[in-house]
């Protein structure tokens, strides 16, 4: 299943991204704009972790989008170490564009597909989607414990026996 699921994602993202081009927005910036549609004024680390990268690729996508008049840089009274992004008029401007090119995307994507069949195909990756968190979660219980029995056993004093 999983192939198949990445194999949708990048027709989707494909189809996306050629229409993006002609609006010369990239994917990436894309990702950027949408979350800041919903979320406007948030800091650099929190646009990195909505959009589930690296805050180093955060930072070259905002430069480039700043430059192009989508974004500004502030910093606000009383925190002066934090900066915060907020879109400008012409980034508001783009949701007007470039969502229904998505919603385009999506219509072509489950075009002859039943009703019945999407509402089903929707409901069985959230559930994909929750399973997976919680393993994730599990995994990572398995290796805090891991960690905290290594931890203890390193402050215990352990007596050398000889043969």
């Amino acid at each position: 299943m999983a192939h198949l699921v990445k194999d949708a994602t990048r027709a989707l993202v494909r189809a996306l991204q050629m229409r993006l081009a002609e609006h010369d927005v990239s994917f990436g910036h894309w990702t950027f704009l949408r979350i800041l549609w919903e979320s406007d004024g948030l800091t650099q680390r929190e646009l990195s972790r909505e959009a589930g990268v690296m805050e180093p690729t955060t930072f070259a996508a905002l430069k480039a989008m700043e430059a192009r008049g989508y974004v500004v840089r502030r910093q606000l009274a009383g925190n002066r170490r934090k900066v915060h992004i907020f879109l400008t008029a012409q980034g508001r401007a783009l949701k007007r564009r470039l969502v229904p090119l998505a919603e385009d995307v999506n219509r072509i994507a489950v075009r002859g597909v039943a009703a019945a069949d999407i509402v089903a195909t929707r409901r069985t990756l959230l559930a994909v989607l929750v399973n997976l968190a919680r393993d994730e979660l599990q995994s990572l219980g398995r290796i805090l414990d891991l960690a905290d029995k290594a931890s203890r056993a390193g402050r215990t004093k352990v007596k050398a026996q000889r043969p």
